[in-house]
Parts: structure tokens; C-alpha cells; sequence
């Protein structure tokens, strides 16, 4: 199953979105390869999300940016029972200042296991920037921990959710994962190995940069979904240890070398 709905409020430049779309190709990377592991905030590429929440009100977690913490070389995106944003329930979220256009984009990360709960790993812009909304997904369901769901948006265009199965345990220890986004397909992949492919046959394909984000949060009313949310009486905490970007032609190291 997948969703449809207006993302939260961003922070960003509208401007930026629409010099990038009346300067650039299609999905023009206009930033250079990066590779971040995460020993601590760095301010001149990433953003905290913080006191405001998704206009959807099946999210029921605000953002916090005391949710995002770093220690050990690990990032950890905390949800607690704290309210926030008139929802009852605060979590992380870290976002790039930048907009990333076609090329690979990889993570490290340990997601959270608990029905209800959903730690994402996503591309996205939308009318916040300017923008249409076009999104790439990895989101992985706590009440599935053994699977993660792929997705995309072009146009606001969803319905391409794809279940994997893994073989192992997302919330157990760290894993790579990583997509290439490309003018003729989006690849994921995991552990280096390929999982899926889409090529368009099913709608078209995202072709707007998009921010790069990390998030971790709850929902009601989604049981079909995500499954039902319980607050277990403790901080659910997903882990991040490297995130890495690099443009189509670029052979710059990423979180698997």
C-alpha cells in the first residue's frame, strides 16, 4: 500500500527549485558527490526539521530538532511521547539544504521495529519549493522488519509501492542502501546487490532534483499500512551511520567503500 499526500512544510528556497528547473536538464545534478559519516551536524549541508509537523493528519509526530543526535559516530533520530506541533508524539527528521539531481544515493542505517512506526530514507520536492512534488522511497515498516517498501512520485503520482523482502533483520544491525536515479530508470539496491528496478512502465519517473531526508515517525488510522501504533514506554531510536551522494559520472566513494 502506499501513500498519497501534501509532505510538511520544508525548509528551503523556492527560488532554488525553479532556477534548477529553468537552468538545468531534467534531474541535473547540481551538486557535486559527498560522503558524510555522521560524526556530527554539519550546518552548511544539513538542516534539522523542527516545531512543525505534516500537514497529514495521519502523521501524528511533530518534529523536534533535540531528536536528532549524534554520538559514537552515529546519528539517531529519536521518537518519544512529547508533544509537538499539536501532534502527541516528537521525532526526528534531517534534511540537505541542497537539491540532488540524477545519481546514486546511499545510506547506513538501522531502522526501528514497532508496528505503526516508519523509518524513511527519500528524495523529495514538492509545492513547498515551488515545485512539483516527486519523491524516491525506501521507507521501512517497523511492523515488517524484514521487508522494506520502495516507492516514487512524479507529479504527485504515487501507487508504485514495491514490497522487498531482505533476508534479514533492518532494525538488527546496519545496512547499506542505496538508489540510482536515472533519465530512464531508478535501481535500488541493497547491500550492493540490486532489488528492484522501475523504467517508467508503470508512470513517469521522477525528473525534479529533490532534498535528501532522513526521518522516523508514527501514524493512525494506517493499520492495513504500517500496522497499528502503540508507544512502547520507551524512545524508539533509528540509526544512521553514513550517507553519501554522487552525480551518474562520478566514481567518488560512497557508504560501501
Amino acid at each position: 500500500m502506499t501513500h498519497s499526500y501534501q509532505r510538511r512544510k520544508r525548509t528551503g528556497s523556492a527560488l532554488t527549485v525553479a532556477a534548477l528547473l529553468l537552468t538545468a536538464a531534467p534531474g541535473a545534478a547540481a551538486e557535486p558527490a559527498f560522503r558524510d559519516t555522521l560524526e556530527g551536524w554539519d550546518k552548511t549541508r544539513w538542516t534539522k526539521s523542527h516545531d512543525w509537523a505534516n500537514g497529514w493528519e495521519k502523521n501524528i509526530t511533530g518534529w523536534l530538532g533535540q531528536n536528532v543526535r549524534f554520538r559514537d559516530g552515529r546519528m539517531r533520530l529519536r521518537l518519544i511521547d512529547m508533544p509537538a506541533a499539536g501532534r502527541p508524539y516528537s521525532s526526528g527528521e534531517y534534511q540537505t539544504r541542497a537539491f540532488f539531481g540524477y545519481g546514486r544515493f546511499e545510506v547506513r542505517l538501522k531502522s526501528v521495529a514497532a508496528p505503526g512506526v516508519v523509518t524513511g530514507f527519500f528524495t523529495y520536492t514538492g509545492p513547498p519549493f515551488g515545485a512539483p512534488h516527486h519523491e524516491i522511497d525506501f521507507e521501512f515498516l517497523g511492523k515488517s522488519p524484514r521487508q522494506v517498501q520502495l516507492n516514487y512520485y512524479t507529479d504527485g503520482v504515487g501507487r508504485h509501492g514495491t514490497d522487498i523482502d531482505l533476508g534479514f533483520d533492518a532494525s538488527a544491525d546496519f545496512h547499506t542502501y542505496a538508489f540510482e536515479w536515472r533519465p530512464d530508470s531508478i535501481r535500488w539496491f541493497v547491500d550492493g546487490r540490486q532489488v528492484h528496478e522501475e523504467t517508467g512502465a508503470r508512470g513517469p519517473l521522477p525528473s525534479v532534483p529533490g532534498k535528501i531526508y532522513l526521518d522516523l515517525w508514527a501514524g493512525k488510522d494506517l493499520d492495513d499500512w504500517i500496522g497499528r501504533f502503540t508507544y512502547p514506554g520507551r524512545p524508539l531510536i533509528a540509526e544512521v551511520d553514513c550517507v553519501a551522494f554522487r552525480p551518474l559520472d562520478s566514481a567518488a566513494p560512497g557508504c560501501s567503500n
